[in-house]
């Protein structure tokens, strides 16, 4: 298999901060391969700062802190919402009404990127999921 773009869920990149035992043998193997590209959008920074302020992460509270400098330990490369990516994000017409997932859904088509995620609603998107 050759190179591939992977774009992170929000559980899948705290699931590898912590090595969490839930994160898929399969994606794991995919983020451990050099030869991928690892992306983690600022929609998941903002959804990580958010979960964490509301009280919904407190076991994330040093990472929640700094998530950019937790991105670059992890040598995964950060991703930017542009405006393109948000015009898709809040067009889809899936009914998904999480903003987090539809942002993720967006860049992933747009920058043609796997999305790794165990979230079976994102299959309501029309993108590619590395779910294994």
């Amino acid at each position: 298999m050759g190179k591939i773009n992977i774009l992170l869920d929000t559980h899948i990149f705290l699931w590898w901060l912590f090595d969490d035992n839930r994160l898929p043998k399969g994606i794991r193997g995919s983020i451990e391969n050099v030869d991928n590209q690892i992306f983690v959008s600022a929609a998941s920074v903002w959804e990580i700062s958010t979960k964490f302020r509301l009280g919904k992460l407190p076991e994330a509270v040093s990472v929640a802190q700094d998530v950019t400098s937790w991105i670059e330990k992890a040598g995964f490369q950060p991703l930017s919402v542009s405006p393109v990516h948000a015009q898709l994000g809040g067009d889809w017409k899936v009914a998904h009404r999480d903003p987090f997932d539809r942002m993720l859904a967006a860049q992933a088509q747009i920058e043609k990127m796997q999305l790794a995620s165990v979230d079976k609603m994102l299959q309501l998107f029309p993108i590619e999921i590395l779910d294994c």
